[in-house]
């Protein structure tokens, strides 16, 4: 092949407080295409964060494409990248590990490789967590962890009934300086507790979600970042008064919400935040050939 058509999903991480280490894909796609030429590089954007994304290769996508082929032993000569952003940037929705998923698969795809372990292991390497890559590279529920150096994890088929709703505020997000907000250390019985709601999150988001609302509880991070999103913080708190499981999607500071009946309270101000009702995706990227 010549070139290839990607579409990456975007993706939710944490789920309360699976900190780093639970992530859920969504329905909502940035779609890449990456052709191959005989020299140079050209990147066209559109959509999300296209007046601001770098058109060289210091590009994401570009850079993780190049990170692939690296690995497995190609050199394209020149490239031409058509990005077409759906995924809003720096909103707690996994737009750079979209970016990074797609070009990692590219360049699977081009070698003639399905995206594997090792794929994972490259895209996660970018964040230094496995979480959002996981959830895009392989859609549903990803459950990740780290063995030294090494980025693991398992996908999981999400409960049929998960109707999420993404709450998203114009403010943009940048995850360095909400990770800079969090403590070195957490009491013993912070510690506790999230282990018990995260263990509590991954049975509730395959097998039982009228559990949700317990198990998005969260002492581990959600209250440390409170100062960077206090609109964000006041939204999910009004959710879970209402009865609807919600929590910070990733670093924020889009709201995650989780209602029985994929419907939000009328009742709930949410003000300053366009909803989205967007499905789980259960596939993770897909690769086309081009033409």
């Amino acid at each position: 092949m010549t070139g290839v058509r990607v579409t990456v999903p975007a993706s939710t991480a944490n789920l309360g407080s699976g900190f780093d280490a639970l992530g859920l894909a969504l329905g909502l796609h940035d779609e890449v295409e990456f052709e191959v030429t005989g020299s140079g590089l050209v990147v066209e954007a559109t959509g999300q964060g296209a007046a601001t994304v770098p058109g060289d290769e210091t590009h994401l996508v570009v850079r993780a494409f190049r990170r692939a082929c690296e690995h497995l032993g190609l050199a394209p000569a020149g490239l031409v990248l058509r990005c077409r952003n759906a995924v809003p940037h720096a909103r707690g929705l996994g737009s750079s590990s979209a970016a990074v998923v797609a070009g990692v698969a590219a360049g699977y795809a081009l070698a003639g490789h399905e995206v594997d372990t090792t794929a994972l292991q490259l895209a996660a390497e970018f964040e230094g967590h496995a979480d959002n890559a996981a959830a895009a590279m392989f859609g549903g529920v990803a459950v990740a962890w780290s063995e030294g150096d090494r980025y693991r994890a398992v996908r999981l088929d999400p409960h049929p009934a998960l109707a999420p709703v993404v709450l998203v505020p114009e403010q943009e997000s940048a995850t360095h300086t909400t990770r800079g907000l969090l403590p070195a250390t957490v009491p013993h019985a912070d510690a506790a507790f999230a282990a018990g709601r995260s263990a509590l999150a991954v049975h509730a988001l395959t097998s039982d979600p009228s559990l949700l609302l317990t198990a998005l509880d969260d002492r581990l991070h959600e209250p440390y970042r409170e100062s960077a999103w206090p609109a964000t913080y006041a939204l999910v708190r009004a959710l879970r008064e209402a009865g609807v499981a919600a929590a910070v999607s990733g670093a924020g500071p889009t709201v995650l919400a989780l209602p029985e009946d994929g419907k939000l309270p009328d009742a709930v101000d949410v003000s300053g935040f366009t909803p989205h009702h967007v499905p789980v995706d259960v596939a993770g990227v897909r690769v086309a050939p081009l033409g």
